[in-house]
């Protein structure tokens, strides 16, 4: 009988308990009525939207990139693209004289930017302007006046969430970390190993960065650094996955910076210009005289003048170096996949060795010599219709902007000149193509952080 009346018991208290969770959920249900389940309610995840708005005020002109994205850091459409991306030409450092016109040459970019926002996200949406080599690149403090402007600009004009720290001028190695992070995001590569990873080179105006993944020993063994330079290794933190990125910004040695420091080893008549063009090439408020030798232009007396002026013979005190006595990483297998960007895409389009409707194609370093040697042959007059992609004002500097592009490969940076590289433009992500630029790396950490 004890146990007949235990097992009753036992029956009943499990019925009471069932009949108490079912009209606890049913209470919880209802939050209109109960505040507890409202508080629950509103403690469930929503689906969060953010924008963010970066501006690349690069040397050679000022870009605009918005980028939507949802609570997963996902890329979301804005209309029928990825980004909206607007750019507009000169760049910042053109207006050297009168900061308030290099801000107010932002503002179509500012207008068509916050037009894609919605109005109540707008003062939630940070935005941020990172000017590049071409304003690091100005003496005294021209740069600072034209920041302020800039800053005043969006103190005046903008809706979008701003601080004072919103406009700088990003040191090479935060622009060389950013490219890093766009590209690998879009690859969707971040969160696995370090040698899944690729490694960049991009290629702008003023500076040239490269930058790659290496392991957690190749970074306790990087050289120290000295006070006032960027230390050669970042600590990433990415998808859940630690990252050492070597990254090094060369200052000067981008496309545009690196003609005039060509233009300084030779001052009387260049076998990297072409036969015709009798001038001067300005860049960074400087002048520098820019004519052809007599003995016309040359890939191989061009690729001398070059190597000396990225001074690829300086003392190395490590264990190896790129150029100008900068350690090169280490190597690695996060280097072994290189994706090249900017300029290298752009020249290599004009000179016709790729299709420059692609976003990306396979090359080696060895493409840019045989472009290169086809192009010191010609002359300016006949570069015209040899090369119809090429903008007048730099068709005197084809020659000499290939040789540099082949040599900065294999005399700077150490490639095998058969190895595989790609040129890339732009990267396809969820079946639709985004610009292969920094900003977007920059608005992944600016999301990140809010």
């Amino acid at each position: 009988m004890d146990s007949l009346l235990c097992l009753k018991i036992r029956s009943v208290s499990l019925f009471l308990v069932s009949i108490a969770l079912f009209l606890l959920l049913t209470l919880l249900s209802l939050p209109s009525l109960f505040p507890i389940a409202s508080y629950l309610h509103r403690r469930r995840p929503s689906t969060r939207v953010v924008y963010a708005v970066i501006f690349d005020a690069g040397s050679s002109g000022s870009r605009v990139h918005v980028f939507r994205f949802d609570q997963h850091l996902d890329l979301l459409r804005i209309g029928s693209d990825l980004e909206l991306f607007v750019q507009i030409k000169p760049g910042l450092s053109a207006y050297a004289k009168d900061p308030k016109a290099a801000a107010d040459s932002l503002l179509p970019l500012l207008e068509k930017a916050q037009s894609v926002i919605p109005q109540e996200l707008r003062s939630k949406t940070p935005v941020r302007v990172g000017a590049t080599a071409g304003l690091r690149q100005l003496e005294g403090d021209t740069s600072d006046k034209i920041l302020q402007a800039v800053r005043d600009l969006l103190k005046d004009k903008s809706t979008l969430e701003s601080k004072s720290d919103s406009v700088v001028v990003l040191d090479g190695t935060q622009e060389g970390a950013y490219q890093w992070m766009t590209i690998n995001y879009l690859r969707g590569d971040l969160g696995k190993n370090y040698p899944n990873t690729v490694g960049v080179v991009d290629l702008g105006g003023g500076s040239v960065q490269m930058a790659y993944a290496i392991s957690k020993m190749a970074a306790a063994k990087a050289p120290r650094v000295s006070n006032g330079t960027d230390a050669y290794v970042k600590k990433l933190y990415l998808k859940g996955m630690t990252y050492y990125l070597y990254v090094h910004s060369y200052l000067n040695y981008g496309l545009l910076a690196a003609r005039a420091e060509i233009l300084k080893v030779e001052h009387s008549g260049s076998p990297c210009v072409l036969v015709g063009y009798n001038g001067s090439y300005t860049y960074g408020g400087a002048s520098y005289p820019a004519s052809a030798s007599p003995s016309g232009s040359s890939r191989r007396r061009c690729r001398r003048v070059v190597v000396k002026a990225l001074k690829v013979n300086e003392p190395c005190k490590h264990m190896k170096c790129t150029f100008g006595g900068i350690w090169n990483g280490g190597g690695g297998k996060g280097q072994q996949n290189l994706y090249v960007a900017s300029f290298f895409f752009d020249r290599a389009a004009e000179a016709g060795f790729i299709d420059p409707n692609l976003p990306m194609a396979k090359v080696r370093p060895v493409d840019f010599g045989e472009a290169a040697k086809r192009a010191c042959k010609t002359t300016l007059k006949n570069a015209k219709s040899t090369y119809p992609r090429v903008e007048e004002y730099n068709l005197p500097y084809l020659c000499m902007d290939l040789v540099y592009q082949y040599s900065l490969l294999i005399d700077g940076f150490g490639l095998d000149p058969m190895q595989n590289i790609t040129l890339v433009k732009q990267v396809k992500y969820q079946n639709s193509l985004v610009e292969a630029a920094w900003p977007l790396g920059s608005a992944i950490d600016v999301v990140s952080s809010t």
